[in-house]
């Protein structure tokens, strides 16, 4: 099976389409081979270039470049993540890693679009922790205790004050953190494909088929043709485990989100002409939602267990309905025919929450798991993966590997079983927020 460029998504149809593309047809020998040009592969291959100027560098996806994950999530580059509180001193220590590597994940980014002056609609707005059910309002409170003790600044906010800021009264609660980033993720990403470095050969729409390890290094077999490369690094995130790579500890989960088309001057009045803002849920699968700045609406509100390749278009169609039910719930005064482009994207989990970053074999590395942090991790990740593959030594790179690991997997069926189980429960208890 491949992966389809289904063309789909919002973000991507914002780009001019690429002609610079090349597909794998020959047999090739290179010093490095990255599988995956989204944030993570792309950010490796720079910085191998930059360690290594005279070694060639061969970076390939499935699909075209930077069309998977990386320009399909919903734009959020997250400073912390929502814990309803921590009853031990460790697990608050853990958390604090965590948060650590979103700050350099954000530094990571920053420091790229500064040196290459992208443009990527970046918009220091913060971001809410939002809910209608005012139960949650113990959530916010204990994970603002949190919040207080690793010393970030927060704002509580009641429905007359997110009235004014959102436009919608959906909301009865919510919790502001300013740290966060709202971004395009397809210009981001696009312009990681636009500086590759000369001494980088990127391939596209060529599917890796099989791969093993050899007295010559690593043999990567595709269809129309066979990479030789000394060391290879894994940066393919959801599709991870369809390569065997640690299998065990990570699994895929599919997204689907809708944009709508750009408000009207009197559509926008009519829900107070809102400054840009993103929202997420206070309950697992619930609602993302973003006020883009040129007006328009994205909403994600469905998570699954599916086929990572192909989500189904009469599916996808089902999924739109929610979205659009959704949107009219928080926005009634507008039309109900808005939304403009729909899609699905795949996200990778582990089960504790922690990324996957670690050197499998004297000449195999592997990077990704970013449980929808994507952006800023993916990016970091990316350069420090080829900063450990290439023997170097960093303090990020301390600071990553100070996390808590991943955790194992339970077996096929069960793992299946329990992850659908655990989605119908969250489902349910969100469904106030969908």
């Amino acid at each position: 099976m491949k992966l389809v460029n289904d063309q789909s998504c919002a973000w991507i149809k914002d780009l001019p389409k690429r002609t610079n593309i090349k597909i794998l047809k020959e047999n090739i020998n290179c010093d490095w081979l990255i599988i995956g040009a989204g944030y993570t592969g792309l950010s490796a291959a720079r910085k191998l270039a930059e360690i290594h100027p005279n070694q060639t560098i061969v970076i390939v996806d499935a699909q075209l470049a930077g069309e998977g994950a990386s320009g399909r999530n919903s734009g959020y580059l997250v400073d912390t993540t929502l814990n309803d509180g921590f009853s031990s001193n460790k697990e608050l220590e853990s958390y604090k890693k965590k948060s650590d590597i979103y700050q350099l994940g954000i530094k990571s980014v920053r420091d790229f679009i500064r040196e290459y002056q992208v443009d990527c609609d970046w918009n220091e707005s913060g971001k809410y922790f939002a809910s209608s059910k005012n139960q949650d309002q113990i959530t916010l409170n204990n994970f603002s205790k949190t919040l207080s003790k690793l010393g970030f600044q927060f704002n509580f906010l009641n429905q007359n004050d997110l009235k004014k800021k959102l436009g919608t009264n959906f909301y009865n609660s919510a919790l502001y953190t300013p740290g966060g980033i709202l971004l395009h993720p397809g210009k981001l990403v696009r312009a990681m494909i636009d500086v590759l470095p000369q001494n980088i050969s990127l391939y596209e729409n060529s599917m890796l088929l099989d791969w093993s390890k050899s007295k010559s290094g690593i043999i990567a077999n595709f269809k129309n043709g066979k990479i030789t490369s000394k060391k290879i690094i894994f940066c393919t995130n959801g599709f991870l485990k369809s390569l065997g790579i640690k299998s065990s500890y990570n699994f895929p989960i599919t997204l689907t989100a809708s944009m709508t088309r750009a408000l009207t001057d009197n559509e926008f009045q009519s829900i107070g002409s809102p400054k840009e803002w993103g929202i997420l849920p206070v309950r697992h699968l619930g609602a993302t939602l973003r006020m883009t700045n040129d007006r328009r609406i994205l909403i994600r509100n469905t998570a699954e267990v599916s086929s990572p390749f192909e989500m189904q278009k009469s599916k996808l169609h089902k999924r739109i309905n929610i979205h659009k039910k959704g949107i009219e719930k928080r926005f009634p005064q507008l039309p109900k025919d808005l939304i403009f482009s729909s899609w699905s994207g795949v996200v990778s989990r582990t089960r504790n929450g922690s990324q996957v970053f670690e050197k499998i074999d004297s000449n195999i590395f592997v990077a990704g798991c970013y449980n929808g942090s994507g952006i800023g991790v993916g990016t970091l990740f990316g350069e420090q993966i080829a900063i450990k593959a290439s023997n170097e030594q960093s303090i990020e790179m301390q600071i990553i590997e100070s996390r808590s690991k991943p955790t194992f997997l339970p077996p096929q069926p069960f793992l299946d079983i329990g992850v659908r189980a655990r989605l119908v429960y969250e489902r349910l208890r969100a469904r106030a927020d969908v």
